[in-house]
């Protein structure tokens, strides 16, 4: 007898995180399998920016170097359509975005619960590591509401500077 289990996953998110977990390898398929499986028609705009992505690990982009690296790769594209692929590669868990300034956002290919530095001057988003206890006491949400996530950013400049 086949032992049957069964996943209850309560978000895009948890869906995107397990989808990751059985990636083939074969960045070109595991793109197309990872945009269907959050119901995204695998576009070639979708695909080519997908690619540039994911294919290199986790990474922290803003749309305009995303837009930089399709330019480079001969990948035609409107810095419209990237930030509007950012947005739906994060709506349906992804991508997770990263404010730093109220004028500049991150998009982050690692979706899990983590928190940043973010290097003044050089305008690098780090994930830090081993970040699970930086939020020691968490507030309580106003009646109606409970916690999506927390983001901490932890801004950092050389020193004598």
């Amino acid at each position: 007898m086949t032992e049957t289990r069964t996943m209850i996953l309560s978000s895009a998110a948890e869906v995107a995180d397990l989808r990751r977990d059985v990636l083939n390898g074969c960045p070109w398929h595991d793109v197309k399998s990872m945009l269907r499986d959050v119901g995204l028609r695998p576009t070639r705009q979708r695909m080519a920016l997908g690619w540039i992505l994911f294919a290199k690990g986790d990474r922290h982009l803003t749309a305009e170097m995303l837009y930089e690296e399709a330019s480079k790769a001969k990948v035609p594209v409107s810095l419209a359509t990237v930030y509007n692929t950012l947005h739906q590669f994060t709506e349906v868990g992804l991508l997770r975005q990263v404010a730093v300034d109220g004028s500049k956002t991150y998009f982050d290919t690692n979706t899990t619960s983590h928190h940043h530095f973010f290097v003044e001057g050089d305008n690098a988003l780090v994930d830090i590591p081993g970040a699970e206890e930086i939020v020691g006491k968490m507030p309580a949400a106003p009646a109606g509401y409970e916690i999506a996530r927390i983001d901490v950013v932890v801004r950092l400049r050389r020193k004598g500077k």
